[in-house]
């Protein structure tokens, strides 16, 4: 009989502690990097920082452009729970004229793995 309620006690127990485990989930400071009006061939480096407020490692699977003009960089390694990290985007900046852009990170967040961030800017002529 003892046997039987020190079972089910671990039973419910084990239940409620997965009940309480919310995994992986990111926080960016920002979704949207406005670059403004900026020269022709200037830096075009910008980051995204973000941090893992959950609380299982957040492994960032993978992150792409939607064009070959703007280039993503994510994190070697997973992020443990409240580690913090960025996304690294470099835009050409020898391409004059108005842009945006959307970057997409892929995830290990269950409920919602795909993330977009925007860039966007306006790159003047040569002189």
């Amino acid at each position: 009989m003892i046997k039987n309620i020190f079972f089910a006690f671990c039973l419910v127990l084990g239940i409620s502690s997965k009940a309480q485990e919310i995994g992986p989930l990111i926080s960016f400071e920002t979704t949207l990097i406005d670059y403004g009006i900026i020269e022709n061939n200037s830096n075009g480096i910008r980051t995204f920082g973000f941090k893992n407020i959950g609380d299982q490692d957040l492994i960032i699977r993978n992150v792409k452009s939607s064009c070959g003009c703007t280039i993503p960089k994510k994190p070697a390694g997973p992020i443990a729970p409240g580690g913090e990290s960025e996304i690294v985007v470099r835009y050409d900046t020898k391409r004059e004229g108005p842009f945006r852009k959307t970057i997409t990170v892929i995830t290990n967040i269950e409920k919602n793995p795909i993330t977009a961030l925007k860039i966007k800017g306006t790159v003047l002529s040569k002189k």
